[in-house]
């Protein structure tokens, strides 16, 4: 049998699950890049130097627009509900739920938060003339990262509850019968 000749549902479910994957894997991975800024980078800037901190921060934030980072951040929203449509025209609605549920998630408490927040106090840094007084850079350096790491946790959890979703989503895609 040709791929002309296989049934409508067939040829959807053999795009839905290399989707699937692909959006697993993005899941994961922004996932993964907000945890490692939660659990060591930005602890290791608050250890350091502040004029370090400051400095380092500046070169981290404009080094992170790249197309390594960029499928992962900007892609995921939009593969997931990919996905999520992808499966619901194959007839796998839950897992179509779970998949919109994840992309939506994301969208809202992932990207457009870190435009809304994260993004904005990257740019105020990015302005910073680091000082010569390192007691004025500790007060910069405080003033910027306690707010910014409360936001990156949000975003962590956010994602991590992305992550979460498209894993019950591909979970179910097996025994998913509408």
């Amino acid at each position: 049998m040709t791929a002309t000749e296989q049934p409508e549902h067939t040829r959807k479910n053999v795009l839905l699950v290399p989707l699937a994957f692909l959006s697993l894997l993005l899941s994961g991975a922004i996932f993964g890049f907000f945890y490692a800024w939660t659990c060591s980078t930005m602890w290791g800037l608050d250890a350091a130097d502040p004029k370090v901190a400051i400095a380092a921060m500046q070169a981290m934030n404009a080094s992170v627009r790249n197309p390594v980072f960029a499928p992962a951040f900007f892609g995921t929203p939009f593969v997931l509900l990919a996905t999520a449509a992808l499966a619901w025209f194959a007839t796998r609605r839950r897992s179509a739920l779970f998949f919109a549920l994840a992309g939506l998630v994301y969208l809202f408490g992932g990207m457009v938060l870190t435009f809304a927040v994260n993004v904005q106090m990257n740019e105020a840094l990015a302005l910073v003339t680091i000082p010569e007084s390192t007691e004025e850079a500790r007060q910069i350096w405080q003033a910027y990262s306690a707010p910014w790491q409360a936001w990156n946790i949000t975003r962590t959890i956010v994602s991590g509850v992305s992550l979460l979703l498209t894993g019950a989503a591909f979970l179910t895609l097996r025994r998913d019968n509408g």
